[in-house]
């Protein structure tokens, strides 16, 4: 049987998934564009342009042997021009589920403000049916979960640093103008609210009742929280992403 092949060529931070800018992928029969490129190893969610022999197409364009195909990131900023954009615009506010492996990156979300389901023994199906039924964004390491059709928002963290994966997060779904730190329980995603001294002071250690004026609770598991409170490294990764200095005092809670 006489086997085709088509080249692929990914761009800019596609590379760090396909490995190599191109490559003649052998495809035997039709195939559609979004088997071959996820057969190199990219997500559909990771693609925001797909251009076969010069002309812009879809993920079920059919492949047949001896096209060229491009395939370009999201263009997060302006979308490509006359082209077919294949990134749906984000769920807005910012929602996440992430996988178990990523549970430093899900409390950083959390103290960031963003609503963030994470469970440490969710398994594949239970995270595709949260992403897609509560309108999510999938982040995780594992592109074979990506790669399900059902799954229409989702990102792979190039970096295993957390802060990295933040920093990537960030600038892929422009988190920075969206930022309320402070106001989300990094334990149990809950909502934080402001309460008095007098309300939890049977809570406090010596040193904090003393010390300390400003407090919030999680509505959900009642923990509290108090400025200097998982200062390090959060309070670093927060200023990072707004680009201003640490500050003593908790974080502005957004009006």
């Amino acid at each position: 049987m006489h086997v085709g092949r088509v080249v692929v060529r990914c761009y800019a931070t596609l590379l760090a998934l396909a490995g190599e800018p191109e490559q003649q992928v052998p495809i035997g029969s039709t195939r559609s564009v979004k088997d071959v490129v996820e057969s190199i190893g990219v997500p559909h969610v990771e693609v925001g342009l797909l251009v076969v022999d010069g002309v812009a197409v879809g993920f079920d364009h059919l492949l047949h042997g001896g096209e060229r195909v491009a395939v370009y990131p999201p263009f997060t900023a302006l979308p490509p021009a006359g082209g077919l954009d294949l990134f749906p615009e984000p769920p807005d506010p910012r929602r996440f589920v992430l996988d178990v492996h990523l549970g430093t990156l899900a409390r950083r979300l959390r103290w960031l403000g963003f609503d963030t389901w994470w469970s440490n023994d969710a398994d594949d199906d239970e995270l595709a049916v949260v992403a897609v039924t509560q309108r999510r964004i999938l982040l995780s390491r594992d592109r074979g979960l990506l790669m399900r059709r059902a799954v229409v928002h989702g990102y792979c963290p190039r970096s295993d640093d957390p802060e990295l994966q933040l920093l990537e997060v960030a600038e892929r779904y422009r988190l920075a103008p969206r930022l309320a730190p402070g106001t989300r329980c990094i334990r149990c995603n809950g909502a934080l609210v402001e309460v008095t001294k007098g309300a939890v002071a049977d809570r406090l250690p010596p040193r904090v009742r003393e010390g300390q004026d400003e407090f919030r609770r999680c509505e959900d598991c009642d923990q509290v929280y108090w400025p200097g409170t998982h200062h390090d490294p959060l309070q670093r990764v927060t200023c990072r992403a707004q680009g201003r200095r640490p500050t003593d005092g908790f974080p502005p809670a957004p009006r």
